[in-house]
């Protein structure tokens, strides 16, 4: 499967005081994942991240050439991105986007379809599974034996009803 280089991150939602800070709604595992990044990219072009902070959940940022409320106000709603290159996942982590369009087998590897969509929710994410019925399959180790994002396949345990 191929792997897009850049990865969604998050919004800039708003601008944060009077300094040039913004507020970015962060898309990824944590907020502070997104800390740990020295580059970040907003419309295809790298932006060095000077600091960032979490506040209630979000990250406060300042990026070099940003400094005043009317330059920090031109990047609201712009999608902020890293470069996978610079992402330091921990041993069998992936990108969610990475799995979208894996095949989705059964135990005994009988396809069920494809996964089209992944929705998130309080208590867990929900694989949305198109083949010839679409399944509804909860992210937890009980239904999600094993993804393989490298091959783009994933393992599932189904019970009826699902």
């Amino acid at each position: 499967m191929e792997k897009n280089q850049y990865i969604e991150a998050g919004k800039i939602v708003n601008t944060h005081g009077v300094r040039g800070e913004v507020k970015i709604q962060v898309w990824l595992d944590s907020p502070e994942f997104l800390r740990g990044f020295k580059t970040v990219y907003i419309e295809r072009k790298p932006v060095k991240m000077l600091s960032a902070r979490i506040h209630k959940g979000f990250v406060i940022a300042t990026f070099e050439g940003v400094e005043d409320v009317n330059a920090a106000m031109c990047l609201k709603n712009k999608t902020v991105f890293i470069d996978r290159a610079d992402a330091d996942l921990p041993e069998g982590a992936y990108f969610l986007q990475d799995i979208i369009g894996a095949k989705v087998v059964d135990e005994d590897g009988t396809e069920i379809g494809i996964l089209s969509d992944i929705l998130e929710t309080p208590a867990s994410d929900i694989y949305i599974v198109k083949g010839e019925t679409e399944h509804m399959i909860p992210a937890v180790p009980e239904f999600i034996l094993s993804a393989d994002a490298e091959n783009g396949i994933i393992r599932v345990h189904l019970i009826e009803g699902m």
